[in-house]
């Protein structure tokens, strides 16, 4: 059902048929809306007469001064320059920024402000402006390699990109993501499940409505793109106009798609709620140190496998290098551990004892895949697989997998006396992460469900993300265990199948 409704919106957004203006006759209404004048502060006593002489009065025309809110988003555009070198005739609005950020103001008791800034002047330096905003409707030029390389390192040390299709035109959109293609060629941008934090911040959003052109309104899931850098979204992008600050319930634009204005502001307050929530994750995450043993092999050395797939496969990096670094240094097995990015289906699997998978995003393998892990497994090999920060959509990829890969068995929860849960570390009563609390309450034990064959379990599976704890960063959203309780119970896993 939720594929039919994103199909619905995806339409809209790519159906413009010939009713509608073409890129070179669209003009949209909004570019005539000037943006608002700086609030004028005046003294309360300015309206009284003079004081009497020697008295000196504050002059009426005399503003008073107050110190400036912090500076929050960053409206991006193009430099004057640097859109005549590109010959561009670019043209942007800031009406809906403006409304979005002194919305969200309001809504979240804070006191934030926006700064205009463009491509050329801008530091770069996600301290100085934790997010960025873009928008516009005409197509996009080229980026240059400078600018790529400049954003995607704003991007990647903790910045966050805004991107907001003004009318929500085609144009934009797709030479939009031509660059951000360009910018992030390993990386996916994809739309996320409904329900991603970003849909529950502040507001809890199900479903917004939506108007194409003076088509009826209709009611659809909320629907954004992202590209995520860790488990964080780095780019948050809405094809489909954000019009904060435009009533299109009174005002619909001819070859434009806006939500409504109501649903606008709410998603808008919660894209800022999880910017806010996720910075300090994402300025720690840029600089989060990966733990490496010795390079040089020994016959002590055990090296795991990490299962490359097309679902995000990497998305907790720092993790299992620090749950190593762990065994390493409070147990008293003298083993080197190492992990290998492997293919399975053309890598050599059969060569690592254990194999070690996670992600945030579905994903699918082909039969190849499947039957050579069937084959590894069946084998005496072990998989290990995380859910990172208990991601929906990848734990429904999972388990798909699992029913084509194991047709004459399934997954099932180990039992609360298994010796796995004190092998190590006693996991027997564990803590949950802030938001999986809320969600899930307070759990007597960890919930770990294995493939099980002949007593053993070549496939252990946690739905709440330990490597999200195993990270050990400031993590706003994840749907997992506690960071001492995801080492404890990572330590008693690996150490577990690796003893067995």
């Amino acid at each position: 059902m939720r594929k039919q409704l994103w199909g619905t919106v995806l339409a809209m957004c790519v159906g413009f048929s010939g009713v509608f203006a073409s890129a070179e006759e669209f003009q949209n209404p909004k570019a005539a809306i000037p943006p608002k004048g700086a609030p004028q502060r005046h003294n309360a006593g300015e309206g009284v007469p003079p004081l009497p002489l020697p008295a000196t009065p504050l002059r009426r025309s005399e503003k008073k001064r107050e110190p400036s809110p912090p500076a929050l988003v960053g409206n991006m555009t193009f430099s004057d320059i640097s859109a005549k070198k590109a010959g561009l005739n670019w043209e942007t609005t800031i009406i809906d920024l403006e409304k979005w950020v002194h919305f969200t103001n309001d809504q979240l008791s804070q006191r934030y402000r926006f700064v205009n800034t463009d491509f050329g002047k801008f530091t770069y330096d996600p301290t100085e402006l934790p997010i960025v905003y873009f928008t516009g409707w005409k197509p996009l030029p080229q980026f240059d390699e400078g600018t790529i390389g400049r954003m995607r390192k704003y991007l990647t040390e903790g910045g966050t990109w805004v991107v907001h299709s003004s009318c929500g035109r085609p144009e934009f959109n797709n030479s939009f993501r031509r660059e951000i293609a360009r910018m992030f060629p390993e990386r996916e941008m994809a739309a996320i499940p409904t329900d991603h934090p970003i849909y529950s911040a502040f507001y809890k959003i199900h479903e917004m409505s939506v108007r194409k052109g003076k088509e009826p309104w209709q009611k659809v899931p909320p629907y954004l793109e992202v590209i995520n850098i860790g488990t964080r979204a780095a780019v948050i992008f809405s094809p489909i106009d954000l019009s904060c600050g435009w009533d299109a319930n009174a005002n619909p634009i001819e070859g434009g798609i806006l939500y409504g204005q109501d649903d606008a502001l709410k998603l808008g307050s919660n894209i800022m709620t999880y910017c806010l929530a996720e910075y300090q994750y994402g300025r720690f995450f840029a600089n989060a140190k990966v733990y490496h043993q010795a390079s040089d092999a020994t016959r002590d050395q055990l090296v795991l496998g990490q299962i490359m797939h097309n679902g995000d496969w990497d998305p907790t990096p720092h993790g299992l290098p620090n749950l190593l670094k762990n065994i390493d240094q409070s147990t008293t097995l003298h083993v080197q551990f190492k992990r290998i990015a492997v293919d399975p289906e053309k890598g050599d699997i059969f060569s690592f004892p254990v194999l070690y998978m996670v992600g945030q995003r579905k994903f699918q393998f082909n039969d190849i895949t499947r039957k050579r892990l069937r084959e590894y497994l069946d084998n005496g090999g072990v998989m290990v697989v995380d859910c990172a920060v208990g991601s929906s959509e990848f734990d429904t990829a999972f388990r798909a997998e699992m029913k084509e890969i194991y047709k004459d068995r399934q997954l099932k929860p180990l039992a609360a006396n298994h010796p796995l849960f004190n092998f190590i570390n006693d996991t027997r009563n564990v803590q949950l992460a802030p938001l999986a609390r809320t969600l899930f309450g307070n759990i007597a034990q960890p919930r770990l469900e294995v493939i099980e064959v002949d007593g053993m379990l070549p496939v252990i599976y946690s739905r709440l993300s330990m490597s999200a704890g195993w990270e050990q960063l400031p993590r706003a959203y994840n749907v997992g265990y506690a960071d001492d309780d995801a080492v404890k119970l990572g330590v008693n896993v690996l150490m577990y199948v690796t003893s067995h």
